[in-house]
């Protein structure tokens, strides 16, 4: 059965950018400080004032825009967003309209298909303050905190590319993967270093063609769980408005509103209609330069960028033989995890094997230990060791050894010594045997192993575990894999 219809989502991205001070004066950017502790009289707006570009903000931007795949323009402006809210003692924003510094760009994400989300423009621009409201239902005051006003923003805003709340997760999940991995932001949600505005409709099949909804642009949206419940609820709410009056309830017909997302409560709560770019007034900062992008400057910033993650799980997978899903996995973690697996998996000469106890003896242990993977007492050469020296080893006893070594600062050897854990003797011909035995009991795994189902093995691996009570799992799956290759 079609789907009723199709959910069309664009972004709008902001990233707070990790420079010392603001944008465009010398106050700290940084979070948590007292309220108004960190301002002056460029950021509050006095008269007389004036701003001054932060060159590392820009520098960072331009690093952003080129691994968001941008066309870096070789001049752009600064432009004076008009318009008044309490926390915005200016009442008007410095940001950047009709010539960003960067646009025509694409992100790919995997959700599950890869799929590229075009991106129409990264532009840089100046934060507000932050209006801190009475919640008790008491009727209190509001309170306005102005540290936050003039600290330096990206917004990335997306085409209307994807298509379910899932998309846009994965599409905000590689934005924060991949500023961090750069330097550019922290992108702390909680923080507000990562905000996210959704813009959502729907396209309804009518005939030959589809109707539109109207626009809502929905905010508030502090965390991805958050994204998604929300995206959901709006596009359920616009086709039960349609489903009422179907032929008014389209775009054009309706502006653009606003809307809340009240996370308690589960829903959407339109606000009022959205302003369109000539209510803003832009016109240019007239107490700011222009900027002039040379073509040195941007092979500089290349250069200073490193791997990228995509790039990155591209490698993976070729290089050590990886699944898409352990390449995804593992550079989620940032680079210090990938460069702590590519020292093990060397050394092991076994990729999958490195991934495999990575994942089910480190993340675990790093959880618990509310630790990075930098701040890991075992290295990866120990880590090696300790897996070849454990590779008859059951889970439970490589945990418990994991945890002795952990506790005590010790070696694998050292480990094993104390708690008198150790690998039981094995005969691999008599497992290898066993292996060609289920492989030929087996022919369907073995054909599908062939198409490219590399999971299809593990009904042979499963197979042998099940008549050799006590093998050690990691020599039968390296039996598995030598005995398909031949085939």
């Amino acid at each position: 059965m079609p789907e009723p219809y199709k959910i069309v989502i664009g972004l709008e991205v902001h990233v707070q950018l990790l420079t010392r001070t603001k944008l465009f004066c010398g106050c700290l950017n940084k979070f948590g400080l007292p309220p108004n502790s960190a301002t002056c009289p460029v950021c509050l707006g006095l008269p007389g004032a004036l701003p001054v570009m932060n060159r590392t903000a820009f520098q960072l931007a331009v690093k952003a825009g080129l691994a968001l795949n941008c066309q870096i323009a070789g001049f752009t402006k600064w432009d004076r967003k008009q318009y008044y809210y309490p926390d915005l003692p200016k009442n008007y924003q410095i940001s950047q309209y009709d010539m960003p510094f960067s646009h025509d760009g694409w992100l790919e994400i995997h959700s599950p298909q890869p799929k590229r989300i075009g991106i129409i423009r990264a532009h840089l621009e100046e934060d507000a303050g932050k209006n801190i409201h009475d919640e008790s239902g008491q009727g209190g005051d509001t309170r306005v905190d102005l540290n936050r006003t003039g600290t330096p923003l990206l917004e990335i805003v997306s085409h209307p590319h994807m298509n379910a709340p899932e998309e846009a997760i994965a599409y905000l999940e590689e934005i924060r993967l991949m500023m961090r991995e750069l330097g550019v932001s922290d992108c702390e949600m909680q923080e507000g270093s990562l905000r996210c505005d959704a813009n959502v409709n729907l396209h309804i099949p009518d005939g030959a063609a589809f109707a539109a909804t109207p626009l809502v642009e929905i905010k508030n949206l502090n965390s991805f769980r958050a994204v998604g419940r929300a995206i959901k609820y709006e596009a359920e709410r616009q086709f039960q408005e349609y489903q009422r009056d179907p032929s008014g309830y389209r775009i054009g017909n309706i502006a653009k509103a606003t809307a809340g997302w009240d996370d308690a409560k589960g829903r959407t709560e339109i606000q009022r209609h959205k302003e369109e770019a000539a209510d803003y007034r832009y016109f240019p900062d007239p107490d700011l330069v222009p900027v002039i992008v040379t073509a040195e400057q941007i092979a500089e910033a290349k250069a200073g960028m490193g791997e990228l993650p995509q790039a990155q799980r591209l490698r993976l997978a070729s290089q050590y033989g990886l699944s898409d899903y352990d390449a995804e996995v593992l550079t989620a973690k940032g680079r210090e995890l990938v460069a702590y697996f590519e020292v093990v998996a060397k050394k092991l000469g076994d990729g999958k094997a490195a991934a495999n106890r990575i994942s089910d003896l480190i993340f675990p242990s790093l959880a618990d230990r509310k630790e990075t993977i930098a701040e890991f007492p075992i290295s990866a050469e120990a880590f090696a060791d300790f897996i070849q020296k454990t590779a008859a080893l059951s889970k439970q006893d490589r945990i418990a050894l994991l945890a002795h070594m952990l506790e005590h600062g010790c070696d694998a050897e050292a480990a094993m010594q104390a708690t008198g854990i150790k690998p039981q003797a094995y005969d691999e011909s008599a497992l290898r045997a066993a292996v060609v035995a289920a492989m030929g009991a087996n022919p369907k795994a073995v054909a599908d192993f062939k198409k490219g189902k590399d999971p299809a093995k593990m009904a042979i691996v499963g197979a042998v575990m099940k008549g050799n009570k006590g093998a050690p799992n990691d020599v039968v799956r390296k039996l598995v894999d030598e005995e398909l290759a031949k085939t």
